[in-house]
């Protein structure tokens, strides 16, 4: 059994009529749990109806870097109320995204000091709250938006426990989400050709800060690369970093349940 530790559930390329089957086929598949991230104020109504209505279903609550421009300086008690729902798993997704332009009236230096001011209100937040927090980092070339973020994050390192998502990188630059007692998670990438350094990370990261995840409707694992991504799809990525790391899939399923359970604290 798996959990699709991050997918987008309430995104346009879901019909809402289609989400009991896109469940079931999850369920088939042997993702027996989804967790269903939030980018905006006004998306979270939305992912929480889907926990409402399915017993499966967990969400994150939180504002994405590339949408901090649009989102009013005083959102905090709003996210805090959303937060407070016996059906939020966790805060997020947030993080820095460096690799986007700035939207138009914006400097890269303003939108960046931004983000970095709407990351560090989540980590206090969750903090408050008792949550962990959900973490995105793009960068255009480098990995200057992936050392800030480390850097907001290291101050709350004893009492939050951030999870890096989609990692996209080398074991390296995992190794220094792990130095802070954080996680990493990874998406279909893992099964690409062209990833070895992502597959070699996913090997190397100790099970117990491991989880899976396809960001859906993104980044479909092979053999559906180029298609819309599901939550069925989390299977595959399992299925191809157990075989790297040598481990059957039952004991694998085993480990990342257990991260996951533990780091979103599921209440229901």
């Amino acid at each position: 059994m798996f959990t699709d530790s991050h997918c987008h559930l309430g995104s346009h390329k879901f019909a809402p009529d289609e989400l009991e089957a896109l469940v079931a086929r999850a369920a088939a598949a042997g993702v027996h749990r989804l967790v269903t991230i939030s980018t905006t104020l006004e998306d979270i109504p939305r992912n929480l109806d889907l926990a409402n209505r399915f017993p499966a279903i967990f969400a994150c609550v939180g504002i994405h870097p590339c949408d901090v421009h649009q989102t009013p300086d005083d959102f905090l008690p709003t996210l805090r109320d959303f937060a407070r729902h016996p059906k939020v798993a966790a805060l997020g997704e947030t993080g820095l995204d460096y690799f986007h332009p700035p939207p138009e009236g914006w400097t890269d230096d303003d939108y960046h000091a931004r983000q970095r001011e709407f990351l560090h209100k989540h980590f206090t937040l969750a903090a408050e709250l008792k949550l962990n927090i959900v973490i995105h980092t793009r960068d255009r070339s480098g990995d200057q938006s992936f050392s800030d973020a480390l850097d907001i994050y290291q101050p709350f390192a004893s009492v939050v426990q951030a999870v890096f998502h989609c990692f996209p990188g080398p074991f390296a630059q995992a190794q220094r989400v792990l130095n802070l007692g954080g996680l990493i998670s990874f998406t279909g990438i893992a099964t690409f050709k062209k990833a070895e350094n992502v597959l070699d990370a996913a090997i190397q990261c100790p099970f117990d800060r491991l989880m899976v995840e396809t960001d859906s409707p993104y980044l479909a694992p092979v053999p559906h690369r180029g298609q819309r991504c599901e939550p069925a799809f989390a299977r595959h990525t399992a299925e191809a970093i157990a075989a790297a790391r040598q481990v059957d899939l039952p004991t694998f399923a085993r480990h990342t349940e257990s991260t996951a359970e533990k780091f979103f604290k599921f209440q229901i």
